[in-house]
């Protein structure tokens, strides 16, 4: 089992900001390989279902960003993880807009949500950094994560959920280096149409008449997957874009 935790603040006047761009791309996540609707757990909310033959938590922590690692430590020891099991994904100011990196342990580089994992459950946890820019000033750092994406935005923000989405399954597999070119090379517009969809995509099981969802554990058919238009009308809700 893996615990997948995207870092943000909730409620309504953050779902746009930068600093919520983990929130977002948990939300592409669960959208894409259509997990089960999301319930509060863990001082967070959750979305479970199965990813390159692996079981998956995504988790949304709902502490506000600089108490994340409450919600993610309480998974993390009721799930039975350890540190090792558990991908945060994030925005980074020291990456340009659109890029990715990731890699394992390390200091907090002033991000409030990972000094407060950290703290909570050791600094050993995977982490993809989600490239958002820096303003250039020091003093406007606050300001520029806690602002919504601005407008010039949706051309790279778009593409770079569906990106992380497509891929994670990579991320469940390790195969950390694959991933990270796999999104450089869909941010570039290079991506081979054969790359898409590389994990298991679950099917919805909870019907309009509201039965319990049973996430599956095997890959649908290519019919079941869901088309390209329809992720992106999803990616417009994820986003905000009505804001941008």
């Amino acid at each position: 089992m893996l615990l997948i935790v995207g870092l943000g603040n909730p409620g309504p006047k953050y779902a746009a900001n930068r600093h919520n761009i983990g929130f977002m791309a948990v939300d592409a996540i669960a959208e894409l390989y259509r997990f089960p609707g999301w319930r509060r757990r863990f001082q967070g909310e959750t979305s479970e279902g199965t990813l390159a033959g692996c079981r998956v938590v995504l988790l949304k922590p709902m502490t506000y960003m600089n108490e994340s690692g409450r919600s993610v430590g309480e998974a993390m020891r009721w799930l039975k993880l350890t540190p090792d099991d558990v991908i945060v994904l994030y925005d980074e100011l020291d990456l340009a807009p659109g890029k990715v990196r990731v890699k394992t342990g390390g200091g907090a580089a002033g991000h409030n949500g990972i000094r407060s994992i950290a703290a909570h459950i050791g600094p050993d946890f995977r982490r993809v950094r989600l490239g958002i820019g820096h303003p250039g000033r020091k003093e406007a750092v606050q300001r520029h994560v806690l602002s919504d994406f601005a407008k010039a935005d949706s051309d790279w923000l778009g593409p770079l959920l569906a990106a992380v989405a497509d891929n994670a399954p990579l991320l469940v597999s390790r195969d950390e280096a694959g991933f990270m070119n796999r999104v450089a090379l869909a941010m570039s517009g290079s991506q081979p149409k054969a790359a898409r969809g590389a994990g298991s995509r679950q099917t919805a099981a909870a019907d309009r008449a509201g039965e319990a969802p049973a996430p599956a554990t095997g890959p649908t058919s290519a019919a079941a997957a869901p088309t390209r238009d329809a992720l992106a009308d999803a990616l417009d809700r994820l986003t905000g874009r009505k804001h941008l």
